[in-house]
Protein backbone atom coordinates (compact mmCIF):
# COMPACT_ATOMS: atom_id res chain seq x y z
CA UNK A 1 0.00 0.00 0.00
CA UNK A 2 1.43 3.32 -1.01
CA UNK A 3 1.10 6.68 0.97
CA UNK A 4 -1.64 9.05 0.92
CA UNK A 5 -0.51 12.56 -1.28
CA UNK A 6 -1.07 15.39 0.78
CA UNK A 7 -3.84 17.99 0.14
CA UNK A 8 -3.56 21.93 0.72
CA UNK A 9 -7.13 21.37 0.99
CA UNK A 10 -7.82 17.92 3.09
CA UNK A 11 -11.46 16.81 3.65
CA UNK A 12 -10.35 15.63 7.23
CA UNK A 13 -13.02 16.91 9.42
CA UNK A 14 -12.66 14.32 11.73
CA UNK A 15 -10.05 11.78 12.99
CA UNK A 16 -10.04 9.49 15.00
CA UNK A 17 -7.71 6.48 17.35
CA UNK A 18 -9.96 3.85 19.40
CA UNK A 19 -8.84 1.33 21.47
CA UNK A 20 -11.88 -0.99 23.05
CA UNK A 21 -10.28 -2.78 26.13
CA UNK A 22 -11.38 -4.92 29.74
CA UNK A 23 -10.09 -3.24 32.70
CA UNK A 24 -8.77 -5.13 35.97
CA UNK A 25 -11.34 -5.41 38.92
CA UNK A 26 -11.65 -2.55 41.21
CA UNK A 27 -11.22 0.51 38.46
CA UNK A 28 -13.84 3.06 39.44
CA UNK A 29 -15.17 6.12 37.44
CA UNK A 30 -13.33 8.06 40.29
CA UNK A 31 -10.18 6.69 39.24
CA UNK A 32 -10.78 7.60 35.00
CA UNK A 33 -11.62 11.21 36.45
CA UNK A 34 -7.60 11.78 37.73
CA UNK A 35 -6.63 10.62 34.60
CA UNK A 36 -4.83 13.54 33.75
CA UNK A 37 -1.87 15.44 35.51
CA UNK A 38 0.17 18.73 35.21
CA UNK A 39 0.27 19.80 31.49
CA UNK A 40 -1.62 17.78 30.28
CA UNK A 41 -4.52 18.56 32.72
CA UNK A 42 -4.21 22.52 31.83
CA UNK A 43 -4.10 21.28 27.92
CA UNK A 44 -7.73 19.16 28.52
CA UNK A 45 -9.53 21.69 31.59
CA UNK A 46 -12.92 21.23 30.28
CA UNK A 47 -14.45 17.60 31.76
CA UNK A 48 -18.01 16.28 31.18
CA UNK A 49 -19.48 12.92 31.98
CA UNK A 50 -20.29 10.29 29.62
CA UNK A 51 -23.39 8.18 29.86
CA UNK A 52 -24.69 5.38 28.32
CA UNK A 53 -29.00 4.89 28.17
CA UNK A 54 -30.78 1.45 29.06
CA UNK A 55 -34.13 0.55 28.91
CA UNK A 56 -36.39 -1.89 30.59
CA UNK A 57 -40.25 -2.88 29.06
CA UNK A 58 -42.37 -4.63 31.36
CA UNK A 59 -45.45 -6.31 30.26
CA UNK A 60 -48.57 -6.71 32.31
CA UNK A 61 -51.79 -5.61 32.13
CA UNK A 62 -50.36 -2.36 31.05
CA UNK A 63 -47.35 -1.91 28.95
CA UNK A 64 -44.66 0.29 30.74
CA UNK A 65 -41.44 1.66 30.05
CA UNK A 66 -38.27 2.58 31.87
CA UNK A 67 -35.26 4.27 30.59
CA UNK A 68 -31.84 5.34 32.35
CA UNK A 69 -28.55 7.52 32.08
CA UNK A 70 -25.47 5.16 33.21
CA UNK A 71 -22.04 7.64 33.79
CA UNK A 72 -19.05 4.92 31.98
CA UNK A 73 -16.95 7.47 31.82
CA UNK A 74 -15.48 11.09 30.92
CA UNK A 75 -14.71 13.65 27.98
CA UNK A 76 -11.78 15.63 28.60
CA UNK A 77 -11.86 18.67 25.72
CA UNK A 78 -8.93 20.70 25.01
CA UNK A 79 -8.90 24.14 25.11
CA UNK A 80 -9.58 25.09 21.81
CA UNK A 81 -12.03 22.60 21.72
CA UNK A 82 -10.70 20.80 18.36
CA UNK A 83 -9.59 17.72 20.70
CA UNK A 84 -11.12 15.05 22.97
CA UNK A 85 -10.23 12.62 25.17
CA UNK A 86 -12.54 9.63 26.09
CA UNK A 87 -11.56 8.22 29.09
CA UNK A 88 -14.20 5.18 29.51
CA UNK A 89 -14.57 1.84 31.33
CA UNK A 90 -14.28 -0.08 28.42
CA UNK A 91 -11.94 1.81 26.31
CA UNK A 92 -9.90 5.00 25.07
CA UNK A 93 -10.83 7.50 22.15
CA UNK A 94 -8.83 10.13 21.02
CA UNK A 95 -10.32 12.07 18.64
CA UNK A 96 -9.70 15.63 16.37
CA UNK A 97 -11.61 17.82 14.42
CA UNK A 98 -10.61 20.36 11.82
CA UNK A 99 -7.98 21.52 11.42
CA UNK A 100 -6.36 18.12 11.30
CA UNK A 101 -2.53 18.46 11.33
CA UNK A 102 -0.36 15.46 10.49
CA UNK A 103 -0.72 11.86 11.24
CA UNK A 104 2.62 12.04 13.80
CA UNK A 105 1.39 14.77 16.06
CA UNK A 106 -1.91 13.11 16.44
CA UNK A 107 -0.65 9.56 16.90
CA UNK A 108 2.11 10.98 19.32
CA UNK A 109 -0.30 12.81 21.06
CA UNK A 110 -2.72 9.74 21.55
CA UNK A 111 -0.21 7.56 22.34
CA UNK A 112 1.00 10.17 25.71
CA UNK A 113 -2.20 9.91 26.71
CA UNK A 114 -2.84 6.00 26.48
CA UNK A 115 0.13 6.14 28.68
CA UNK A 116 -2.15 7.72 31.10
CA UNK A 117 -4.91 5.82 30.97
CA UNK A 118 -3.05 2.73 31.37
CA UNK A 119 -1.21 3.95 34.56
CA UNK A 120 -4.52 4.88 36.00
CA UNK A 121 -6.91 1.68 34.48
CA UNK A 122 -4.90 -0.67 33.92
CA UNK A 123 -6.31 -2.73 31.34
CA UNK A 124 -6.04 -6.01 31.12
CA UNK A 125 -6.91 -6.52 26.97
CA UNK A 126 -7.00 -4.76 24.26
CA UNK A 127 -10.52 -6.08 22.45
CA UNK A 128 -10.16 -3.65 19.33
CA UNK A 129 -7.99 -1.39 18.00
CA UNK A 130 -9.37 0.95 15.09
CA UNK A 131 -8.31 4.39 13.23
CA UNK A 132 -11.36 6.36 11.97
CA UNK A 133 -11.66 9.11 9.64
CA UNK A 134 -14.33 10.92 8.91
CA UNK A 135 -14.03 13.24 5.36
CA UNK A 136 -16.15 15.80 3.65
CA UNK A 137 -16.14 16.52 0.26
CA UNK A 138 -17.71 19.24 -1.58
CA UNK A 139 -18.36 18.81 -5.01
CA UNK A 140 -19.17 21.29 -7.83
CA UNK A 141 -23.19 21.70 -9.62
CA UNK A 142 -24.50 20.34 -10.91
CA UNK A 143 -23.16 16.74 -11.41
CA UNK A 144 -23.28 14.56 -14.15
CA UNK A 145 -22.36 11.70 -12.59
CA UNK A 146 -21.30 10.98 -9.08
CA UNK A 147 -18.54 8.60 -10.59
CA UNK A 148 -16.63 11.86 -12.05
CA UNK A 149 -15.64 12.41 -8.53
CA UNK A 150 -16.07 9.26 -6.35
CA UNK A 151 -15.62 5.52 -6.99
CA UNK A 152 -17.94 3.65 -4.86
CA UNK A 153 -21.16 4.33 -5.15
CA UNK A 154 -24.65 3.30 -5.33
CA UNK A 155 -25.91 1.92 -8.99
CA UNK A 156 -29.42 2.94 -10.00
CA UNK A 157 -31.35 0.98 -12.43
CA UNK A 158 -31.01 2.75 -16.03
CA UNK A 159 -34.74 2.16 -16.24
CA UNK A 160 -35.39 4.63 -13.35
CA UNK A 161 -34.25 8.13 -13.27
CA UNK A 162 -30.73 8.66 -12.19
CA UNK A 163 -31.34 11.92 -10.44
CA UNK A 164 -30.27 11.26 -6.70
CA UNK A 165 -31.45 13.46 -4.15
CA UNK A 166 -30.14 11.32 -1.13
CA UNK A 167 -28.01 7.95 -0.63
CA UNK A 168 -26.62 6.20 2.09
CA UNK A 169 -24.24 3.61 1.42
CA UNK A 170 -22.66 0.99 4.43
CA UNK A 171 -20.05 -1.66 3.03
CA UNK A 172 -18.06 -4.04 5.63
CA UNK A 173 -15.00 -5.08 3.73
CA UNK A 174 -12.09 -7.71 5.36
CA UNK A 175 -8.69 -6.83 4.78
CA UNK A 176 -6.79 -10.08 4.89
CA UNK A 177 -3.30 -8.73 4.78
CA UNK A 178 -3.19 -6.58 7.73
CA UNK A 179 -6.12 -8.96 9.42
CA UNK A 180 -8.43 -5.95 10.17
CA UNK A 181 -12.09 -4.89 8.68
CA UNK A 182 -13.22 -1.75 7.08
CA UNK A 183 -16.56 -0.22 7.37
CA UNK A 184 -16.96 2.31 4.47
CA UNK A 185 -20.11 5.05 4.77
CA UNK A 186 -21.07 7.17 2.30
CA UNK A 187 -23.49 9.66 2.19
CA UNK A 188 -24.73 13.09 1.33
CA UNK A 189 -25.30 15.95 3.77
CA UNK A 190 -26.77 19.51 4.21
CA UNK A 191 -24.54 22.02 2.18
CA UNK A 192 -23.99 25.70 3.70
CA UNK A 193 -23.66 26.66 -0.52
CA UNK A 194 -25.96 25.42 -3.18
CA UNK A 195 -23.26 25.01 -6.03
CA UNK A 196 -21.97 22.05 -4.12
CA UNK A 197 -23.17 18.62 -3.23
CA UNK A 198 -21.42 17.43 0.19
CA UNK A 199 -20.32 14.02 0.02
CA UNK A 200 -19.15 12.44 3.67
CA UNK A 201 -16.56 9.40 3.37
CA UNK A 202 -16.12 7.85 6.47
CA UNK A 203 -13.68 5.21 6.68
CA UNK A 204 -13.10 2.89 9.43
CA UNK A 205 -10.83 0.49 9.96
CA UNK A 206 -10.16 -1.89 12.72
CA UNK A 207 -8.47 -5.48 14.25
CA UNK A 208 -9.94 -7.48 16.56
CA UNK A 209 -8.21 -10.59 16.75
CA UNK A 210 -4.43 -10.80 17.30
CA UNK A 211 -3.72 -7.70 18.82
CA UNK A 212 -0.23 -6.71 20.35
CA UNK A 213 -0.06 -7.32 23.79
CA UNK A 214 2.61 -4.70 24.25
CA UNK A 215 2.56 -0.99 23.25
CA UNK A 216 5.09 -0.64 20.92
CA UNK A 217 3.27 -3.43 18.86
CA UNK A 218 0.28 -1.56 19.56
CA UNK A 219 1.24 1.62 18.12
CA UNK A 220 3.07 -0.08 15.22
CA UNK A 221 -0.41 -1.69 14.53
CA UNK A 222 -1.78 1.84 14.46
CA UNK A 223 0.67 3.22 11.94
CA UNK A 224 -0.44 0.05 10.04
CA UNK A 225 -4.34 1.16 9.86
CA UNK A 226 -3.22 4.44 9.03
CA UNK A 227 -1.35 3.23 6.42
CA UNK A 228 -4.78 1.26 5.20
CA UNK A 229 -7.15 4.22 5.64
CA UNK A 230 -4.86 6.25 3.29
CA UNK A 231 -5.16 3.23 0.73
CA UNK A 232 -9.04 3.05 0.74
CA UNK A 233 -9.14 7.17 0.46
CA UNK A 234 -6.97 7.36 -2.59
CA UNK A 235 -8.59 4.13 -4.08
CA UNK A 236 -12.21 5.92 -3.18
CA UNK A 237 -11.37 9.37 -5.08
CA UNK A 238 -10.82 10.02 -8.65
CA UNK A 239 -8.32 12.43 -10.37
CA UNK A 240 -10.92 15.04 -10.33
CA UNK A 241 -11.45 14.91 -6.61
CA UNK A 242 -7.56 15.36 -6.35
CA UNK A 243 -7.37 18.79 -8.25
CA UNK A 244 -10.26 19.96 -5.86
CA UNK A 245 -8.48 19.16 -2.62
CA UNK A 246 -5.36 20.01 -3.65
Amino acid sequence: MKQTRTYAKAPITEAIIDLVVELSEGVTLADLAKILRGRKKIQYPRRSTITKGTGQITLGKELAAQTSQMPVGFAFISGDEKQVLQARIDGFTLSRLAPYGTWDTFRNEARVLWSEYRRVAKPERVTRAAVRYVNRLDLPLPMNDLKDYLTTVPEIAPEIDQGLQHFFLHATIPLHDIRSTLILQETIIDSTDPAHASIVLDIDIARTENLPENDEGLWSLFDDLRVAKNHVFEASITDKTRELIS
